[in-house]
C-alpha cells in the first residue's frame, strides 16, 4: 500500500485491536442459557452489560441472578441503549425480532451468534437459511447496522459455571467491515482464556454456524463441552 506521494506505509497488524472497555454490550434473548452465559462472562470481565428479553420483568429477574452489575430491560430498550448488541435468540424467532428492531439497531455493531439447527433421532444437523446463514439474514434485515458473526461455539454450561475461571476457546469473528470485526475480537479478548480471531466475510458464516452440529456430536460422545482453537497465529 502506498500514499499519494509514493511513500510506502506498513501494513496494519492484525493484533492491533481497539479498547472496548467503555462500551455498553446488549444481549438480545439474554435470558436464555447462551445469552446469560455471555452476559455473565463479559460483565465479570468489567464490561457494562444490558440483558434483553421480551419481558422487562424477566430480564430484571435474570440480571439480578447474574450479578456483576448486569441490568435488565426489554429487547427494544436493550438495543437502543447499547453500543454493541449480541443476538442470542432461538433461530425460530431470529427474523421476527431483528425486523422489529431495525430502528433501534441502526448504526450499531450487531453480533449474530445464532446457529440455525434442526434435530431428529440422529442428532443435530445444520439448516441453511434462504439468505445463506443467520448472519446474512441479519444483514438483509438490518441494512443500517454493522452486522458481524461471532460467539457460535461456546458452551453455555461452561459460560455459566462460576467455578470455571478461564474459557479456553477461540471465537471466530466474521464481517464486512474491519473496524467492526476488530471491535468484536477485542470484546472476545476481554474474557480470560478467550481469543477473537478474524475468520472471513459474512458469506462464510454458514459453515461456522453449521459446525455447532458437529460440536454437539463431539460433546455427546465424549461427555464434554468442546470448543475450538486455531493454531499457528
Amino acid at each position: 500500500m502506498s500514499t499519494p506521494e509514493g511513500i510506502s506505509t506498513p501494513a496494519r497488524s492484525p493484533y492491533d485491536l481497539p479498547d472496548v472497555s467503555g462500551l455498553v454490550v446488549g444481549v438480545l434473548g439474554g435470558t436464555g442459557p447462551q445469552g446469560r452465559g455471555l452476559a455473565y462472562r463479559l460483565a465479570k470481565a468489567g464490561q457494562q452489560v444490558v440483558l434483553g428479553s421480551r419481558s422487562a420483568e424477566r430480564a430484571h429477574e435474570k440480571a439480578a441472578e447474574l450479578g456483576c452489575g448486569v441490568r435488565g430491560a426489554d429487547n427494544a430498550t436493550t438495543a437502543a441503549e447499547s453500543d454493541i448488541v449480541i443476538v442470542a435468540v432461538p433461530w425460530e424467532g431470529h427474523a421476527e425480532l431483528l425486523a422489529s428492531l431495525r430502528t433501534e439497531l441502526a448504526g450499531k455493531i450487531v453480533v449474530d451468534c445464532v446457529n440455525p439447527l434442526g434435530f431428529d433421532k440422529q442428532g443435530a444437523y445444520a439448516l441453511k437459511p434462504e439468505e445463506g446463514s443467520a448472519a446474512e439474514q441479519a444483514a438483509v434485515l438490518l441494512p443500517d447496522s454493522r452486522v458481524t458473526a461471532a460467539f457460535h461455539h461456546l458452551s453455555a454450561v461452561l459460560l455459566l459455571d462460576q467455578s470455571v475461571e478461564e474459557v479456553d476457546i477461540d471465537v471466530l469473528v466474521l464481517g464486512e467491515e474491519r473496524a467492526a470485526t476488530d471491535t468484536v475480537q477485542a470484546l472476545a479478548n476481554r474474557v480470560p482464556g478467550m481469543r477473537g480471531v478474524f475468520a472471513g466475510r459474512l458469506r462464510n458464516a454458514h459453515q461456522v454456524e453449521s459446525l455447532v452440529a458437529n460440536l454437539i456430536s463431539v460433546n455427546r460422545r465424549y461427555k464434554a463441552h468442546a470448543g475450538l482453537r486455531v493454531t499457528d497465529i
